[in-house]
């Protein structure tokens, strides 16, 4: 970095790595940054506004990717597909019918955060003929979806809760211990977010002693470190940060980070700024 610190315009980087204050403050140079990725709590935005940086990243395009993975863990989880596909290679079913699962269509889907993704997701929803609520930090002007104030009473109402907000210090261990409860033994939780936004030790403890039936994860508080308690669980699927991974989405992220950088030396605004 000391190297070649100066004469550095531009930063590509992804929402996994980030770009932290001290190596905005290292590069004197430094004009834009540009992020492969939605999560904005890997950039130290605060740095970049006071030095007059601007901050690209890329939104919508992988709204559909992410949403479409929240609904797989829906139906896997409540229909037990990775649980009856082991069961299957195990020899089980030939021992016995497998248990019934759970019924996706018509349920109460509760969603925190209904930004992008989430209406994404909400949009998904209609198909299965649910009933859609969700909890942002005010109402979403001119959404169809039921707004409910209380994190909580969402939780209490919906059979699933589907989370869909942004990381970072405001939403940190927003689904406690006591929202778990709320959504009770017959509820499930889905995590397309940030690993952050769960207290992931009180969800341990709630799957593994039922006070929910089950969670689908494809994020975690340390990643790529799981807690190892999950592996031995059947309610719960993990998946590897994979939501937006799919060759078309990742084509048109790299593509949305190329276009902000373009933008930016050619005088115009970015096309898809954090700030």
């Amino acid at each position: 970095m000391q190297t070649h610190a100066k004469g550095v315009e531009a930063i590509a980087t992804s929402a996994r790595f980030g770009v932290d204050a001290k190596t905005i403050a290292a590069l004197p140079d430094l004009k834009v940054i540009s992020s492969f990725g939605v999560g904005l709590d890997t950039l130290d935005l605060e740095a970049a506004k006071q030095r007059g940086i601007p901050v690209g990243y890329t939104p919508d395009v992988l709204n559909d990717c992410v949403a479409d993975t929240a609904f797989a863990l829906l139906l896997d989880v409540s229909r037990r597909i990775t649980e009856a596909d082991r069961a299957v290679r195990q020899g089980a079913w030939k021992k016995g019918q497998f248990t019934a699962a759970t019924r996706v269509t018509g349920k109460r889907l509760g969603i925190l955060g209904l930004g992008r993704i989430g209406n994404a997701i909400a949009k998904r929803a209609s198909g299965f003929d649910m009933e859609v609520r969700y909890h942002n930090r005010k109402p979403a002007q001119g959404s169809p979806y039921t707004y409910v104030a209380s994190l909580k009473e969402l939780a209490q109402w919906c059979d699933y809760l589907v989370i869909a907000s942004a990381g970072g210090a405001e939403t940190k261990g927003l689904v406690s211990a006591e929202i778990l409860d709320a959504i009770g033994p017959k509820g499930y939780v889905i995590n397309i977010s940030r690993g952050t936004v769960i207290d992931e030790a009180a969800l341990v403890d709630a799957l593994t002693h039922q006070r929910i039936a089950g969670a689908g994860l494809d994020v975690f508080e340390r990643e790529p470190h799981v807690p190892e308690a999950l592996f031995a669980l059947d309610n719960v699927v993990l998946l590897p940060h994979i939501a937006s991974n799919t060759h078309e989405t990742r084509a048109d992220m790299a593509q949305r980070v190329e276009d902000n950088l373009a933008a930016f030396f050619a005088g115009k605004p970015l096309v898809s700024a954090a700030w």
